[in-house]
């Protein structure tokens, strides 16, 4: 309703007769808000101001505006808390859970279709149709956009999550937002992990098919127990350090993100604990002790932005760790003395290859790599030492005695090329799918037959998790004209559907705003029909 500009006609301090009705109004239309709540959101001194203005379509709404926000909007009698309320009141109204790139389309004036619904482990809210809901991301319980149920909750599942789910009337980033303080949502945790994950959650969901692109294989990085105090084992900073560091408090929640804290924090162990051995240790620092190495090597590698804490890790404590390590053979620990552990030895050969790192992931590891080994040039920041490591990694041969410094976009363009792409599916309640080289795009082409009949072809859709035949039936009853699938010439095990006539124009309206695909993986969108010209 407010993703494009509204055209306001009045604007005037709210009578302390209308105060009294709105605070009634409100009490009435959500019984969830408490008396106090209520008046919070409807103050009884405080300025509150009555914005009557026209939305793009031509609808007539009244807008309430307190401390330099919309806190309410009422059309056709109806009452509607805006995002600034909820993100106070987050419970006020039932959620539904969707993808961070869902939230675009609908900024944009979508509706939320459900195969962009994510199914929580405890199910989906009961709703009716009609009833007022709440939209929130995946981690993030702070809502995004509020929408009316197009069906109720048993009529969701009955349909198998498909068609639209919500009518849209108002989004965070739309211009009724911008109106208010332009303020971002808040980080609420969800009440239980009920995120959808590829490995986060393991429910039954429903989600469309959610990406993970532009992903590389980094080649280059390749205290005791409870007596090393929870201080050590978190990794927590001197109060100067903490007020320095953004990352001290645990990891940073990422909505978009496909793991669990639990899972991420896994990884950042591992990404540790491998690269203080490739680059701070040596055969000469053992045997070392295990508080010692984590104390000072593998917490003062961890990436800036981000705290490491072994209890939040699914191992819990650095012995358990270090005990797959050795299970691994990576390194061999004993007990030197009584009750104290150490590292004795370290395969350095030890195969430490096919980890998938995003692009920026490796720019930040090599940015801070070069930065703790002091690689950045005194006299001209924009130039990095090679250290041996660096030069064995990114340089050929021919290189290696005349190269000794580079810019650094040389050194980071030098790193990524190195490494072999690759790309990850992630489908929700399936495990990631990794694959090497690059993900083909959906490939969209017009044929002519023998008959001088045109038809749209469409390959590549099981790369994205779309069944062909699926698709076909689809395109079927929407078009209105025949469908075939048939095996992709020079493809194995890939199917291509012909549809008659050109239907990209209805193809690409399936592909992006039901299967909420990103534009940038379909090609062929521009063959569709003009619009005719007049005479």
């Amino acid at each position: 309703m407010f993703a494009k500009a509204f055209r306001v006609r009045s604007n005037t301090a709210i009578k302390g007769s209308d105060r009294r009705k709105l605070r009634a109004d409100v009490t009435a239309a959500f019984p969830a808000l408490g008396t106090d709540q209520a008046s919070e959101l409807v103050p009884a001194k405080e300025e509150l101001s009555i914005v009557k203005l026209y939305a793009h379509r031509g609808d007539a709404v009244t807008v309430y505006v307190s401390g330099g926000n919309p806190v309410l909007f009422e059309l056709e009698k109806n009452l509607y808390p805006t995002v600034y309320t909820l993100w106070s009141y987050p419970d006020l109204l039932p959620a539904f859970t969707t993808w961070p790139l869902v939230l675009e389309k609908l900024v944009g004036g979508a509706d939320l279709m459900l195969p962009g619904i994510v199914v929580p482990p405890a199910g989906l809210p009961q709703v009716q149709k009609g009833d007022l809901c709440a939209i929130v991301l995946v981690g993030n319980r702070a809502p995004v956009a509020i929408g009316v149920a197009a069906m109720s909750t048993s009529e969701m599942l009955t349909s198998g999550l498909k068609g639209r789910g919500f009518s849209v009337l108002h989004t965070y980033e739309d211009h009724l937002w911008r109106s208010g303080d332009k303020s971002s949502p808040p980080f609420i945790a969800p009440l239980t992990l009920d995120s959808p994950d590829v490995s986060e959650e393991k429910g039954s969901v429903q989600a469309g098919p959610a990406l993970q692109d532009d992903m590389r294989r980094l080649t280059l990085e390749g205290k005791e127990e409870e007596n090393g105090e929870d201080q050590q084992m978190r990794g927590e900073k001197t109060l100067p350090e903490a007020s320095e560091d953004p990352g001290v408090g645990g990891l940073n929640p990422n909505p978009a993100d496909s793991k669990t804290l639990q899972e991420q924090m896994d990884e950042l162990l591992q990404q540790c604990f491998l690269h203080a051995l490739k680059c701070r240790i040596k055969k000469t620092d053992l045997p070392l002790l295990t508080s010692t190495f984590l104390g000072s090597h593998v917490f003062s590698c961890c990436p800036e932005g981000r705290q490491l804490d072994i209890k939040k890790s699914s191992y819990k404590k650095l012995s358990k760790f270090l005990q797959q390590m050795q299970q691994e053979q990576i390194i061999q620990v004993k007990e030197l003395s009584k009750g104290v552990e150490s590292i004795v030895a370290v395969d350095w050969k030890h195969p430490r290859k096919g980890s998938i790192l995003e692009g920026g992931e490796v720019r930040m590891i090599i940015i801070n790599y070069a930065k703790k080994n002091d690689l950045v040039d005194a006299d001209n920041k924009n130039l990095v030492h090679l250290d041996p490591i660096l030069c064995d990694c990114i340089l050929e041969k021919s290189e290696q005695h005349t190269v000794m410094k580079l810019p650094w976009d040389s050194l980071l363009t030098r790193c990524l090329e190195k490494l072999q792409p690759a790309y990850q599916v992630t489908f929700p309640g399936q495990e990631p799918i990794v694959k090497k080289g690059k993900i083909c795009p959906i490939d969209i082409t017009l044929a002519q037959r023998a008959s001088n009949k045109k038809v749209t072809v469409v390959r590549n859709l099981e790369a994205y998790g779309l069944d062909p035949c699926t698709v076909a039936a689809t395109l079927q009853q929407r078009c209105q004209a025949s469908t075939t699938v048939a095996p992709a010439p020079g493809a194995k095990d890939s199917l291509q559907v012909q549809i008659q006539g050109n239907q990209v124009h209805h193809l690409g309206r399936l592909l992006l705003e039901e299967y909420q695909l990103p534009r940038k993986h379909i090609q062929g969108l521009e063959k569709a029909p003009k619009p005719g010209k007049k005479k």
